[in-house]
């Protein structure tokens, strides 16, 4: 009895002792098979690039924003190059105003040494309409604004969206907002009209979207092709119907020149961000 209890004992455990290395085996060939896949999928970026610029007027009554010089080049030529240092090797980018000029300038990539093609909007869409109509986005890929100055790292916000899983990956910058004015807090329930604090040009923190995306292919489901539609919109979209939306939020410098405040700061701060922005321009130029 004591013998047949003992067997059946070793044999229970040696079952759970290869069931767990069974599941230890199976989790590593997921793990791996993953990180395999990771590799193979090719790295696209779409670039919106067809906005008019209104905030920059007049100057982009002539340039197109994303030809805007920050020191001494293009912001979109330091934004292809950026890509190009964190492998990827294909952009799409979709022009309105003054496409032209943009397309003159960026040919068809080989400069870079990735392949640069295009999607002219006939009629505005939106800031993010334009994807429904792009050919071939069957694999997760990155959006982002075609006028941000950062050094954040476009390859490891899409190995965080491949890992999460989620429909949409936003990258997301604390932003710090000065009120200009004196605010008053009524806080009494009784008497509305009692003033209860005053604050003088307060500030208040905000987690903003970068203008840095990345989404899976499910995503563009949730765009009609030829609709006008904005980033804010598809991303409420995506969670009325249940998806998964994260944020990313990387240390990293960025403005956005589409505003006059940020273009003057990119214009004094350029020489001094180089070497974050542009390192391989820097080696280059130590060589």
């Amino acid at each position: 009895m004591t013998l047949a209890k003992d067997c059946r004992e070793d044999f229970a455990s040696s079952v759970v002792t290869a069931t767990d290395t069974d599941d230890d085996s199976t989790s590593r060939a997921t793990r791996s098979s993953r990180d395999r896949s990771r590799d193979a999928t090719p790295k696209r970026a779409v670039v919106l690039a067809g906005g008019v610029g209104a905030r920059l007027r007049p100057y982009t009554a002539v340039i197109p924003k994303p030809l805007m010089p920050v020191g001494d080049r293009p912001i979109l030529d330091i934004v292809m190059r950026q890509l190009r240092r964190h492998g990827f090797e294909q952009v799409t980018v979709a022009t309105g105003h003054l496409a032209q000029l943009i397309e003159t300038f960026f040919g068809d990539g080989s400069n870079y040494g990735m392949k640069i093609d295009y999607y002219r909007e006939d009629e505005a869409l939106g800031t993010v309409g334009a994807l429904a109509l792009i050919d071939e986005l069957d694999v997760p890929f990155l959006v982002m604004n075609g006028d941000i100055l950062t050094d954040l790292d476009y390859d490891e916000i899409l190995t965080k969206h491949l890992d999460g899983g989620a429909a949409a990956t936003i990258a997301v910058t604390t932003k710090t907002i000065q009120v200009s004015l004196g605010v008053m807090h009524f806080g009494d329930e009784r008497d509305a009209d009692r003033v209860t604090d005053y604050v003088e040009k307060p500030t208040l923190d905000y987690e903003a979207s970068m203008g840095v995306y990345c989404f899976s292919p499910r995503a563009i489901r949730y765009i009609r092709p030829g609709e006008r539609l904005d980033f804010p919109d598809l991303v409420l979209r995506l969670l009325r119907a249940g998806e998964v939306v994260n944020a990313w939020r990387p240390d990293a410098y960025w403005l956005d020149i589409g505003r006059h405040d940020d273009y003057e700061q990119a214009m004094e701060e350029f020489e001094r961000m180089r070497p974050r922005l542009l390192p391989d321009d820097t080696e280059a130029l130590r060589r």
